[in-house]
């Protein structure tokens, strides 16, 4: 299936991205889709999906880029440590797979 342009590329990837990764906290799991940061991480990946230069060195440099604050903004991480490896390696996959069908 071929996506009609950028905008279609970054919402499919902000959904899949959404459903397929989370943080954890905890135990507790929340998924990106119920953050904005599913969107965020849709724009900075596309240029890595569309070129070829998708690599898990760039992905997790992306994930490292991005800081999430915690408590209210008392404390900020990145947002690789706050993402399980096994949702990272997800997250290669899914980019991975949304290359091969552009």
């Amino acid at each position: 299936m071929a996506y009609p342009g950028a905008a279609a590329v970054i919402e499919a990837l902000a959904a899949d991205i959404g459903d397929t990764v989370y943080i954890d906290v905890a135990k507790w799991h929340l998924y990106l889709r119920d953050t904005p940061l599913h969107t965020t991480l849709a724009e900075k990946f596309y240029p890595m999906v569309t070129d070829s230069d998708l690599s898990e060195t760039g992905v997790v440099a992306v994930l490292q880029d991005i800081t999430v604050k915690l408590g209210g903004g008392r404390r900020s991480l990145p947002l690789s440590d706050l993402v399980p490896i096994q949702c990272q390696v997800d997250l290669l996959d899914l980019l991975e797979r949304h290359r091969s069908e552009i």
